[in-house]
């Protein structure tokens, strides 16, 4: 069976990181992906994911990334059940993260951050539990920024209202 998530997308709030009674670290969080298509207003339209992390990717996260990070993730979609205090059966589906990696610069968050009011500490091209090399040869997607400049040295302006959040 096969169970392969890769998303993209940017986080709509800051990671949420707790500890379970043993001790590891679980942060929760949710990307806001764009679709492929517009809507009939020419409007594109994104998709919420909720995700998980655990162990030290978890705190790595919670540490590094912000509202509005851009951020890749692979992981694995699963689903579970509980039963709430009124004692209603609620069913869960998330995505569960086995890797992340931030994909833009700290720089370029930073002057995004202070455009829309944000203002973080990141890293560029964090891979939070294997090497680059390791990555390729377990099949895994390489998130990793080409250096160098398909559009010629001109920058791409984006503006707040282009965002889904």
């Amino acid at each position: 069976m096969i169970n392969n998530v890769v998303l993209v997308g940017r986080l709509t709030r800051d990671p949420e990181l707790r500890y379970t009674a043993n001790g590891a670290a679980v942060a929760t969080f949710s990307l806001a992906v764009n679709r492929n298509f517009t809507n009939q207003s020419g409007e594109r339209e994104a998709d919420f994911i909720n995700c998980v992390i655990w162990r030290k990717p978890a705190e790595t996260l919670a540490n590094y990334a912000r509202k509005g990070t851009l951020l890749g993730v692979t992981g694995r979609i699963q689903t579970r059940n509980y039963e709430n205090q009124q004692g209603q059966r609620v069913y869960v589906t998330e995505v569960v993260a086995e890797n992340f990696q931030l994909l833009e610069s700290r720089s370029s968050s930073e002057r995004r951050g202070t455009d829309t009011g944000f203002s973080g500490n990141q890293s560029t091209n964090f891979n939070s539990n294997q090497n680059q090399t390791s990555q390729q040869s377990s099949g895994m997607p390489n998130f990793d920024r080409d250096t160098s400049d398909p559009f010629g040295s001109s920058s791409i302006d984006i503006s707040d209202d282009d965002l889904p959040f």
